[in-house]
């Protein structure tokens, strides 16, 4: 049977209820886990949907006329529509699954933008963006002659606005950015930046995967073409990921991956293709990660989003502060509107040393330069280390994050007052 996930305070409050993993100890200490940039723990009612799936109904989908394959089908379908309502699709047929936001920016790069750039065209992003949202473009460009320009980052940790207006021009076919920056926690001003890129004819490319658990998300009310997102980072399974895509776009866009259930009719003289989404799911899907996903979604809908987002606004807000009054750190992202992500480096201490002696008291936190080396590269670092809040977490947390700080400046000998 599975666990619920329905509405309920407790993961707020006592962060061990619901999420199996939090209650094992770590080096013999309370684990604090602080590395939910990279994932989130899961709660047990996705656990269990999943077993349940495999232990009751596992089948392959849209093939069999038996009981299991019918179930499993339904229980797909209704994880789709569950994504659709989570972001405000207007139609299910918007909604492809994926294994991530890495495949599906990759999926929009190569079937979109393969099919729609030419030489001289533009593809503009931000100096904030992760990896996968700027290798694939890159790839594009040099097979179509695209050209990529750069929103340039502020010191503060924003993307430079009057810039981005100036660099938007008739060229300009593709505007990709980050709704939330995984190595700042910078919130963009994505309504805007969407607005602006309409006047200019520009589709736009929303990289969601460090927003949708942290504030409502809402497609038509933004007016994207795609928007992206991982599951994992959403309390679902790893290997589940969403795109959105205007149902226009997508139905004129080309396969990108072809195989079994993306065809209408296939000879060895042509082949046809099934309409949209299933024109871009070649394959067996990741079944049991759909449903698990969904799990996760109705999950955060009963908790709530402006709840989450409340409660990791005050974990930050308290971490910013007590982080402050530590001598010798510097925090990397001051950005006026954040989420709860904690980007800082400590004089004196490589990011690397910095989370091996945090292991060591228990505390999971990222140090590395994030999968965002440009951006890195503009502060003049080579990494920073990052804490990242999730719903699960504690003020007692950032207690542990700010002693564990203490102590390794006390080990390197850094940080003295004066």
């Amino acid at each position: 049977m599975n666990a619920p996930c329905v509405s309920v305070s407790a993961p707020l409050l006592n962060r061990g209820t619901d999420f199996p993993v939090l209650q094992r100890p770590v080096r013999g200490r309370r684990l604090v886990y602080l590395d939910n940039g990279a994932t989130t723990q899961k709660p047990a009612c996705v656990i269990q949907a999943e077993a349940d799936f495999y232990s009751q109904s596992n089948a392959n989908i849209h093939r069999g006329v038996h009981v299991l394959s019918q179930v499993a089908t339904d229980m797909y379908d209704q994880a789709r529509e569950g994504v659709r309502a989570f972001i405000n699709a207007e139609r299910v047929e918007e909604i492809v699954f994926t294994s991530g936001t890495t495949q599906a920016i990759n999926l929009v790069a190569y079937s979109w933008g393969l099919a729609n750039l030419s030489e001289g065209d533009e593809i503009l992003l931000t100096g904030m963006e992760h990896h996968s949202n700027i290798v694939p473009w890159q790839l594009v460009a040099r097979q179509t002659g695209a050209v990529i320009k750069v929103v340039p980052v502020t010191d503060r940790g924003e993307l430079d606005m009057d810039a981005y207006r100036a660099l938007l021009g008739p060229r300009t076919r593709l505007v990709g950015v980050v709704h939330v920056s995984n190595a700042l926690g910078t919130v963009n001003p994505i309504g805007e930046i969407i607005a602006l890129a309409k006047q200019a004819g520009a589709k736009v490319l929303i990289d969601g995967a460090q927003a949708v658990a942290h504030t409502p998300v809402d497609v038509q009310d933004l007016g994207c073409d795609f928007y992206v997102f991982s599951g994992h980072k959403l309390y679902g399974p790893t290997g589940t990921g969403v795109l959105y895509g205007r149902y226009d776009l997508l139905d004129a866009m080309p396969p990108w991956l072809g195989g079994g259930d993306m065809i209408h009719t296939v000879s060895f003289e042509e082949s046809t293709y099934a309409p949209v989404p299933q024109k871009f799911e070649a394959g067996t899907p990741n079944i049991a990660g759909a449903i698990g996903l969904h799990a996760a979604i109705r999950y955060v809908q009963g908790i709530g989003l402006d709840a989450i987002a409340a409660h990791e606004q005050a974990l930050l807000d308290y971490a910013t502060a007590q982080v402050n009054t530590l001598p010798g750190i510097r925090i990397i992202g001051e950005a006026a509107d954040k989420a709860g992500i904690l980007s800082f480096v400590v004089e004196g201490i490589h990011p690397h040393d910095l989370g091996t002696i945090l292991d060591n008291e228990g505390v999971a936190i990222r140090a590395g330069h994030h999968c965002a080396m440009p951006l890195m590269t503009h502060f003049g670092l080579p990494g920073t280390a990052r804490a990242s809040f999730a719903l699960y977490n504690s003020m007692d947390d950032i207690d542990a994050l700010v002693n564990g700080l203490r102590k390794a400046q006390q080990l390197f000998g850094t940080g003295q007052h004066a």
